[in-house]
């Protein structure tokens, strides 16, 4: 019997998998415990609009990152901090501070586990950092570390 997994299931598929299973499978495992669904036509056609639903979705959040990458690659952003004798940061520029700059002064909010930063910034000077924006775009801002 075919039918549609609810949920990930092990060794036999993903969530939304149509998968080929035993009639004894199916009915006394898969089904009673809401792990899985027949694959009648009208759950197919259900499927298939949820799929399409998914990639519009997906092609939209795609394109709002890469017009956001753009924005984000024309702008650099300025963070003033307490500097020590040779140019020597009292403590450091972290992704926290880069977020909350890149909101304060370009209005975009990014969620700071989403900027890629090695290790913190400890002196003063121009950085690239990277941003991942969504899975296939990632963009570059120019942070200014300046005396303040």
């Amino acid at each position: 019997m075919k039918v549609i997994l609810t949920q990930d299931v092990k060794k036999l598929g993903r969530k939304d998998d149509v998968v080929e299973v035993s009639d004894g499978y199916g009915r006394n495992y898969l089904l009673p415990r809401g792990l899985a669904v027949e694959a009648t036509p009208e759950n197919l056609k259900k499927l298939e609009k949820k799929k399409e639903a998914q990639e519009r979705q997906y092609k939209l959040e795609l394109e709002q990152a890469r017009k956001l990458a753009d924005k984000i690659a024309q702008s650099a952003v300025e963070i003033r901090t307490k500097v020590g004798e040779k140019g020597k940061l009292f403590g450091s520029v972290t992704s926290k501070e880069i977020a909350s700059a890149l909101e304060r002064e370009l209005g975009i909010k990014v969620d700071k586990r989403k900027i890629e930063l090695p290790e913190p910034i400890k002196a003063i000077g121009k950085y690239s950092v990277n941003i991942k924006l969504h899975p296939e775009v990632e963009a570059k801002v120019e942070v200014n570390v300046i005396e303040g």
